[in-house]
């Protein structure tokens, strides 16, 4: 039994367990698979639809975006440290969802038919506080449960079944939807797979670890105060919020600016759409590469060569190829496919930034889960801020270069297993403090 809980904790016999994915949260990673399609319906066209059928200008469209973006930072910050350990990740993922469901609902009866791009900003705004606090609430709980040495496969199966959802199996549920009832309509099913999804979690995931706070006895002001100190305190943490935000920047802008480009050469919605999900199912099989990767190679290696310099190229080639092919779909399918490789690299990163201060994990994880709020405001800023001077082909360029930076980054962060103790070692080393009388360092359940 977990000290935790009072659940079995995630172990290395069972079959789930053995491929990373703890069996106590299998039902959360399929709750949260159909959260993220409802909330990856609109990934594709939703720029376009506030341009072409609303009227706003791409760069309102991307102001929107990052307005959007701007509160996902805030709740993706708040969501997966502090309430998840003052209040539990179940009530943090349950909460997310609410005000997802809410502010969705008003943009659909109030915004947008009145066509209004204040209330269409303030909705859409504030329903950017939900989904954070959903999957990252969930995040938290995977990284409370995982065994130490399989927290890197545990993250890469999280990051695989949101991405199954947002955008790919999302982006289907668009194609089928969008031609026979219209994107306005199609919004409407985004609502129904949401409940979806909190419905399984609701009843199916009862994991007790997620259930009470993961550190309810500390203060929220000191814990809030802590997250920020501990980016001084321990500079690789520091680097890590940087590296983490740079990550998912270039693809949160491509995903609003990109459709303009292809417009531009020719390319139908519905091609688009393909793209989008050719560049995501290559992402899905390079995430379980690189979680592998990272547990058995090195975590900041993998994020370096892979997440950093395969990025850049990816960024750059989604430019140069279609440029210099015009309307070739293949062309623009093996473009947008190299840099979903890329996006994937970063999986070890979770596990590295949680092997600086194993004991401060509530403060680790709202460090990364901020970085990742982050890039989806930041993204889109980049692009309203540059497309209308120096269009896509200087945005990729941007993106490509934060990207070069991040492989230098992603070096200067130690990796488990790059000159730290194992996990053999670690307990020795408590055994021989105990016999000294010195105080070991705290136990602490990952």
């Amino acid at each position: 039994m977990s000290a935790l809980g009072g659940t079995p904790q995630a172990g290395t016999g069972h079959p789930l367990d053995r491929i990373g994915i703890p069996r106590v949260l299998f039902w959360g990673y399929v709750g949260l698979l159909f959260f993220m399609i409802g909330d990856g319906i609109e990934t594709s066209y939703l720029s376009k639809y506030f341009s072409t059928d609303l009227g706003f200008s791409d760069t309102g469209a991307g102001a929107v975006v990052t307005v959007y973006g701007a509160t996902a930072a805030i709740a993706s910050f708040l969501g997966a440290g502090l309430f998840s350990d003052r209040w539990g990740p179940r009530r943090v993922m349950l909460a997310g969802a609410g005000i997802w469901i809410v502010f969705h609902a008003l943009m659909l009866t109030v915004a947008i038919p009145a066509e209004s791009y204040p209330l269409v900003m303030i909705t859409y705004g504030l329903r950017g506080f939900g989904y954070p606090m959903f999957a990252y609430g969930f995040l938290s709980w995977i990284m409370a449960v995982a065994p130490k040495d399989h927290q890197s496969k545990a993250v890469g199966w999280f990051w695989f079944f949101y991405s199954s959802g947002y955008p790919i199996i999302g982006s289907f549920v668009f194609a089928a939807a969008m031609p026979v009832i219209g994107f306005y309509s199609t919004l409407w099913v985004s609502l129904a797979v949401i409940a979806v999804g909190v419905l399984i979690v609701l009843l199916l995931l009862r994991e007790r670890t997620g259930f009470t706070g993961l550190a309810p006895g500390r203060d929220s002001r000191a814990e809030l105060a802590g997250t920020f100190k501990i980016l001084f305190e321990k500079p690789k943490l520091g680097i890590s919020l940087v590296i983490r935000l740079i990550n998912t920047t270039p693809s949160f802008g491509m995903w609003v600016f990109m459709p303009f480009f292809a417009r531009d050469l020719g390319f139908s919605d519905g091609e688009w759409n393909s793209l989008l999900v050719i560049m995501m199912v290559t992402n899905l099989g390079a995430l379980l590469v690189f979680g592998v990767l990272g547990d058995n190679w090195s975590g900041r290696k993998t994020c370096a060569l892979f997440g950093g310099l395969l990025g850049a190229v990816g960024c750059l080639v989604c430019y140069y190829l279609p440029a210099a092919a015009g309307h070739d779909f293949p062309v623009a399918a093996l473009a947008v496919a190299v840099y979903g490789a890329g996006l994937a690299g970063y999986v070890p990163l979770p596990a590295m930034m949680v092997a600086q201060a194993p004991e401060r994990r509530g403060q680790v994880m709202g460090v990364y889960t901020l970085g990742a709020g982050l890039s989806v405001a930041t993204g889109p800023l980049i692009g309203t801020l540059s497309y209308s001077t120096w269009g896509f082909q200087g945005l990729m360029w941007i993106y490509g270069g934060l990207l070069l930076l991040n492989a230098v980054l992603c070096m200067c962060v130690t990796s488990p297993g790059d000159g730290m103790p194992a996990r053999g070692e670690a307990v020795a080393g408590t055994a021989g403090a105990r016999e000294t009388g010195a105080e070991p360092a705290p136990d602490v359940k990952l």
